[in-house]
């Protein structure tokens, strides 16, 4: 007969987190809430270690991860919706991320090899193909009609 586990003199068993037995409960505080993230902590570094991107995965790694792809995903999220306010639309389209990317020099470097689909193309027209306007093809209502309509010059 074990005289440590029962009777009278005996400790109150440990389970988990160093808590006594039978005691309340202390509510689990996720690594994203410590952070003050939106971003899941714990899934990234899920993901981090089943990647095998490294043997061994440091404790703040997926936290900074986080952190800056939550960054990220604001930085576009407010430039998008910009631009969709711009278009008068209450809605983020890809047309609406597209913009926002490729106006942005920053992202537009990041994702400079990236393609989003249904985004359309930044409008720009080369200054080459525009129309040349001139003093003598559109005269000022000032200028009396002999400057405007002068003959050519003699080589």
């Amino acid at each position: 007969m074990d005289v440590s586990a029962t009777g009278a003199g005996a400790k109150a068993k440990k389970g988990a987190a160093g808590r006594k037995a039978g005691g309340p409960r202390k509510k689990s505080v996720s690594r994203s809430v410590k952070a003050r993230l939106q971003f899941p902590v714990g899934r990234i570094g899920r993901y981090l270690k089943k990647g095998r991107y490294a043997q061994r995965i440091g404790t703040g790694a997926p936290v900074y991860l986080s952190a800056v792809l939550e960054y990220l995903a604001v930085e576009v999220l407010e430039l998008a919706g910009n631009a969709a306010k711009d278009n008068k639309k209450s809605r983020i389209i890809p047309r609406h991320l597209l913009l926002a990317v490729r106006n942005d020099e920053e992202l537009g470097k990041l994702l400079a090899g990236v393609t989003i689909a249904h985004g359309g193309v930044v409008p720009k027209i080369n200054p080459v193909l525009l129309p040349k306007r001139t003093a003598e093809k559109a005269p000022k209502e000032g200028k009396s009609p002999k400057k405007a309509a002068k003959s050519p010059k003699k080589a």
